[in-house]
């Protein structure tokens, strides 16, 4: 049987050959990543005020992260104010500034990884209830990829955040339907698939083997898991890391993900990582998951960055001019593994 790097790099040369529409080509892949959040803020005023209650980048944001040779941002969107009916048409507002963001990119030559970021939800119902039927989750996913599929800013789709709860049982036929949706637009791009209990890396080979019978006609998906190391592994960050912290702790937590990736042939993401910077130990641990995944050319994506975040302890953006002891590590691995596709190696 042919391998995926084989069949991948036979598309490219048909679609090169027929002078097919793509999004940006991949070369090397980039490692290090940022998610720049804002636009799916204050999911409990909706549609919410821009500038207010959610936030798109200013113009000019992302010249900062060129400069710092960052590429790679997961963007994350929120549904409803995309699409405020199900099956209904785009929201002007919101799909516009969308276009600027992807603009923006462009200019700065960032890769756009598009982001629904709702939790496997509409309006608190989950995709495959009554409320919310797989049809008008595969009903966005056609409008996302018509709308975009020609911007050559947009890498790839990340078709959902972190399902969880009641939407675990339904997720992978939902994300079927996500694929179905994107590919009769697009069959060139990415798709990011994150997994159920809010895409755990940890957990990830206790609900990810139904995520194996999923099918993709252009065979290009990436799986997309998320760790965090605080005691919960939530991400709140509400204690220091305590007397018996382990700084492997961020390497044994997403190894049962990149050992189910081993195991079953596929290719992998981290979407979500981020520490404080109140503790040396949560740096070091951070150190030691960045140079384990850059072995493994597996990228990640820190969470996160954004000009709207405030005093939020995971965050990168500058204070008063200072750069964040998060971002110094990220620098220290951009542009340094030579990764020709998504590991594990």
């Amino acid at each position: 049987m042919k391998s995926t790097r084989f069949r991948l790099a036979c598309a490219s040369l048909l679609a090169m050959a027929f002078g097919l529409a793509a999004g940006p080509a991949i070369g090397k892949i980039d490692l290090i990543g940022i998610n720049v959040a804002g636009a799916e803020f204050t999911s409990g005023e909706l549609p919410g005020k821009h500038g207010t209650h959610y936030f798109f980048p200013p113009d000019g944001y992302f010249a900062q992260w060129q400069e710092r040779g960052i590429r790679m941002i997961r963007f994350p969107i929120k549904w409803e104010r995309l699409q405020p009916s199900l099956n209904g048409e785009l929201d002007d507002t919101y799909a516009e500034l969308i276009d600027d963001m992807l603009d923006q990119a462009k200019k700065h030559d960032m890769r756009i990884i598009l982001d629904v970021h709702n939790y496997a939800r509409y309006r608190g119902d989950v995709i495959g209830s009554d409320e919310v039927p797989v049809a008008a989750y595969r009903d966005l996913m056609e409008r996302i990829a018509k709308r975009w599929k020609s911007h050559s800013a947009l890498y790839a789709y990340d078709i959902m955040n972190e399902p969880y709860g009641a939407a675990d049982a339904l997720w992978p036929a939902a994300a079927q339907a996500g694929i179905d949706g994107v590919r009769k637009h697009d069959r060139k791009r990415p798709l990011y698939i994150e997994g159920a209990s809010w895409s755990s890396a940890a957990r990830w080979p206790r609900y990810a083997d139904e995520l194996l019978a999923l099918k993709d006609p252009a065979d290009n998906i990436v799986f997309s898991a998320h760790v965090y190391i605080d005691s919960d592994a939530s991400g709140s960050y509400e204690s220091g890391p305590g007397k018996k912290f382990d700084p492997m702790i961020g390497v044994r937590r997403v190894e049962p993900f990149v050992g189910w990736l081993k195991e079953h042939g596929k290719r992998g993401h981290i979407g979500e990582f981020g520490i404080p910077a109140d503790d040396e130990r949560w740096l070091k641990a951070m150190d030691r998951l960045l140079a384990y995944l850059g072995e493994n050319c597996i990228p990640i994506s820190y969470w996160a960055a954004g000009p709207s975040w405030g005093n939020y302890k995971l965050s990168i953006e500058p204070r008063d001019g200072v750069k964040r002891p998060q971002l110094d590590l990220l620098e220290k691995y951009v542009g340094k593994a030579d990764c020709k596709d998504y590991g594990p190696n």
